[in-house]
Parts: structure tokens; C-alpha cells; sequence
């Protein structure tokens, strides 16, 4: 996937040293870190989708400290009293997933509010901050930070380092005119024919080619296409020069909800996991291994699933398509061979 979307190569050839020297820039480098972290919602309630500039309906969800959970806290967090949560989304963000909202000063997104949805069930005032993608790690292994919500795959190379509960599908998804009748409906026989656009040297990509090999093998034809950036795709997917575009699910989310007014609109014609065939890819909280963070946060996702606010927070930015049934710690990540 783009580095927006899935990072999958965590380690970009920065130095501990390096990252250590940027790591005070980094976690404070968006203007709206303390306006993130100092809401005005009255107690006992989270406001999801606030000044999303379009990415999100504004949500007032009723969330209060469930206290068999924050009980399972560390004893240093459940002093402090804050939870410090790190999002990955500097420089440029990712809508709808993290990025200044449209007052430009506030880190607003599907992952920020989520963080501080889990916050509020373990009792805790959230502080959000936000860094590069390489120093939010960083932050997280010096104790600067408790938390990495920021779209973050669970993978088992990232396992030696971190703890992981999982709240959200990692997938791919297949963006096309509202007016087309075509659904990819998990079939790749459904893309023979087709010309599908997807951006260069991406998970998608790798994803798309291989169903073409296989199609290929049959006899059968996928033309993909390449453009030079996402205004580009899109043009050619309004003129009718490309079919779909495959790309991160989060994206093609955001996008649906942009178009929707237009002369234009489009529409999502089904999703793939993003780890393949074979293993659902997960999204997860990342916690410092061992820190005993994981469990207390998986048991607050899952309070937020059964409770129904999880359910509204993913309706609120066009995620519904990647809900799972239940949060899990550790649960099986992409193979070391494709971490």
C-alpha cells in the first residue's frame, strides 16, 4: 500500500541515533498535538469526527471508564492518569485515518478518535501526539508514548518488539463509478477484461499482478495501469480509460465520501485483505512488548464492540467494511516473509 496507508516496511534505514535526535521534533511538530488531546465533550461522552472537513459525520458517543478494565492497568498508567497516544502522521497525513482537521490545528481521524474511545473506557485522559511514522516507534521503545494507533499492521517481525490488540481490517478495496455495475465480490475471475489502475510499488500492486499472473495462466486478460499520481486515476477513471482503481480500503473510503456530491460519484466494489489469500491482515494498537498495555486495551475494544460505539465510530468514517468481531492480543501477523 502507499506509506499513507500501510508502512509495511517499518524499518526505512534510520538510525536508532538518527531517530532518537529527530524524536522531540517529531512528537511535537503538528500544531494541533494540545488541541487534539483537550476536547470540550462533557464527561462520559467522545465526539468522533470532529472538524473532518467532510471525512466523517460528527458523532457524540457515550463512553465511560468501565472499571474492571482500567483495574487491569499497569499501576504507573493508572497513576499517571493519561494515556499517552501517538499517531504516525506527520508530515502530510492520511485522511480519514489521521491528519490536521479542516481548523488546521487539530489531529482529527479515524485513529485518533479511536484512541481516545479506548481512553475513556480505561479511565484515562488521552494525550495525543504526532510524529513521523519512524519516530512514532521510537517513541513508543522510550516510554515517551503508551500507544501507536496510526493504520499500524500486525506482523510477526513487529511482534519482537511490540504487543499488539487488534481493532480493524487491514484490507484492500477496488474503488469505481457509482453508476458501474461491477463488484470484485473476493473473486479474481471477476477482474478478467478489466484495466484496473493501482499505484506503483505498493501492497496493492503486488496483490493486483499476481491475479493477473493467475488470469494469464488461463488465457484470460487484466491490463493494469499506472499513473503518475491519484488526480491522474481518477481522471481516468471519470473518462472511462480505466474500470477500477485497487487501492487502500481507508483511501477509497475517503474518496467515496468526497465524490459523493460530484458530477462523478463513486463507490467501493468490494474489499481484499491486504495480507492475502491466506491470512486476514489486522490493524492493531501497538504497545511496547511486555509493557502489559496490550491486554487492558484489547478488553476496552472489545467493551467498545459489544457496547455498539465501535460499530458507530467505523459507521462515522465509512469503515464499516473493516470491523472485526473482537479485539485479540497478538493475534497471527503477516509472515516474517512478508512483513
Amino acid at each position: 500500500m502507499p506509506t499513507q496507508f500501510s508502512r509495511r516496511s517499518l524499518t526505512r534505514g534510520l538510525t536508532a541515533a538518527t531517530a532518537l535526535a529527530a524524536l522531540a521534533g517529531g512528537l511535537a511538530a503538528c500544531g494541533g498535538d494540545s488541541e487534539a488531546a483537550t476536547t470540550n465533550d462533557p464527561a462520559g461522552t467522545v465526539t468522533v469526527g470532529r472538524v473532518s472537513n467532510g471525512a466523517a459525520r460528527q458523532t457524540e458517543l457515550k463512553v465511560s471508564e468501565v472499571k474492571s478494565i482500567s483495574a487491569e492497568l499497569p499501576a504507573s498508567v493508572r497513576k499517571s492518569g493519561t494515556l499517552k497516544i501517538v499517531v504516525g502522521a506527520l508530515p502530510d497525513g492520511f485522511p480519514p485515518l489521521a491528519y490536521v482537521g479542516s481548523d488546521q490545528k487539530t489531529l482529527t481521524g479515524a485513529e485518533p478518535d479511536f484512541g481516545r474511545l479506548v481512553a475513556a473506557v480505561l479511565g484515562l485522559k488521552p494525550q495525543l501526539s504526532n510524529a513521523t511514522w519512524e519516530n512514532m516507534f521510537v517513541g513508543i521503545d522510550s516510554g515517551k508514548a503508551d500507544v501507536g494507533f496510526a493504520n499500524i499492521t500486525d506482523t510477526e517481525e513487529r511482534k519482537k518488539k511490540y504487543d499488539f490488540a487488534s481493532y480493524r481490517k487491514d484490507n484492500v478495496g477496488f474503488e469505481v463509478l457509482k453508476k458501474s455495475t461491477w463488484n470484485f465480490d473476493g473473486d479474481y475471475e471477476n477482474l478478467a477484461g478489466k484495466t484496473v489502475a493501482v499505484d506503483n510499488g505498493t501492497n496493492q500492486e503486488k496483490i493486483l499482478l499476481e491475479f493477473q499472473a493467475k488470469l494469464k495462466k488461463e488465457g484470460k486478460n487484466l491490463t493494469v495501469k499506472h499513473y503518475a499520481g491519484k488526480n491522474a486515476t481518477y481522471l481516468a477513471l471519470t473518462g472511462g480509460k480505466i474500470d477500477a482503481y485497487f487501492s487502500a480500503n481507508p483511501g477509497v473510503a475517503y474518496h467515496v465520501t468526497q465524490t459523493a456530491k460530484s458530477p462523478d460519484p463513486t463507490r467501493s466494489a468490494g474489499t481484499y485483505s491486504g495480507a492475502g489469500a491466506g491470512l486476514q491482515g489486522l490493524i492493531a494498537a501497538t504497545t511496547k512488548r511486555d509493557s502489559g498495555l496490550a491486554k487492558p486495551i484489547a478488553d476496552a475494544i472489545n467493551h467498545l464492540i459489544k457496547s455498539g460505539q465501535y460499530g458507530k465510530w467505523l459507521a462515522a468514517y465509512n469503515l464499516s467494511d473493516e470491523a472485526v468481531d473482537k479485539a485479540e492480543v497478538n493475534p497471527p501477523g503477516l509472515p516474517l516473509d512478508n512483513s
